[in-house]
């Protein structure tokens, strides 16, 4: 639905009072604008009250504004660029930056919990502890989390493949044997790499199981997934705010570990003794007085 809102609008339009054709106009032409404003801000910047925007939204089919904020939000996600994406998060930010912005996240992770199907992560966890190899890839910001990912999962796994995205011709050659028994998880938030979705194509191509951490169900890495795990992300100024998808990872790498839970004790109760061996880390400062 949220693909054709704005023709859906277009259609609508006749049928429109006179408010609620302001909010329309509004929203066709400053919709990367209006996809972030309550209600109330909406109609304040088009002069009419709240009710009339919430109206408006029922009108649409929408059971309440949430629903078509949403709804614009998810059209406009992958279209911004930087720049719009900086005027949009710095308009809501306001002056109490530090509230402001670990609000948001608190509300993202939410957002997420709400979101991710309980269905596919489950079916995540299977497919990675029995899979012949992990492949696991991120472009842009969405990189450090894949470097993330790819370290608790060495510690536990020794058939995890780091993919490299500097290029085309990399991650085809990184990716070369990748087959049925094998998984990819592929790392992507707006506004979405052309890379990352060929990866996942070529990998899907291939047989093999694709798990996509991605924002949205449009998202063009959630139709190349048979799992799809969605974790919110943001724009704060000209950083990405990946706090939900970071919490998604965590949450998928605890219940990894609780599957392989005797390959981890072992694994750890090794590296415990190998770091006192070799003095690895340095005692805090009370243990040696």
């Amino acid at each position: 639905m949220n693909l054709h809102l704005l023709d859906k609008i277009k259609q609508q339009m006749p049928s429109f009072s006179k408010g609620q054709k302001s909010i329309a106009n509004y929203i066709i032409e400053e919709y990367d604008k209006a996809a972030f404003m309550t209600a109330a801000k909406l109609g304040q910047m088009v002069g009419v009250s709240e009710s009339t925007v919430v109206r408006f939204a029922t009108e649409l089919g929408y059971d309440g504004y949430p629903q078509l904020q949403k709804a614009m939000q998810e059209m406009i996600r992958s279209k911004l660029t930087i720049l719009q994406r900086m005027e949009v998060s710095n308009n809501r930010i306001g002056d109490d930056v530090l509230a402001r912005v670990l609000e948001q996240d608190v509300e993202k992770i939410k957002t997420t919990l709400e979101e991710t199907s309980r269905q596919d992560f489950n079916r995540a966890v299977e497919l990675i502890t029995h899979a012949r190899c992990i492949y696991i890839f991120g472009v842009g910001s969405s990189e450090a989390l894949a470097v993330f990912l790819r370290y608790y999962f060495s510690l536990v796994f020794d058939n995890v493949i780091h993919v490299i995205t500097s290029s085309e011709t990399a991650i085809f050659e990184q990716m070369l044997r990748i087959g049925s028994e094998d998984v990819l998880i592929g790392i992507s938030f707006p506004r979405y790499s052309r890379r990352a979705v060929k990866a996942a194509r070529f990998a899907n191509d291939r047989g093999a199981n694709v798990i996509a951490i991605t924002d949205s169900m449009a998202s063009p890495m959630a139709r190349q997934a048979g799992c799809v795990l969605l974790a919110r992300s943001d724009m704060v100024s000209f950083a990405d705010s990946l706090v939900a998808p970071l919490s998604l990872i965590n949450a998928l790498i605890a219940a990894v570990g609780i599957q392989m839970k005797d390959q981890v004790n072992d694994t750890f109760t090794e590296l415990e003794r190998l770091w006192e061996e070799y003095k690895v880390y340095e005692k805090p400062e009370s243990e040696t007085w």
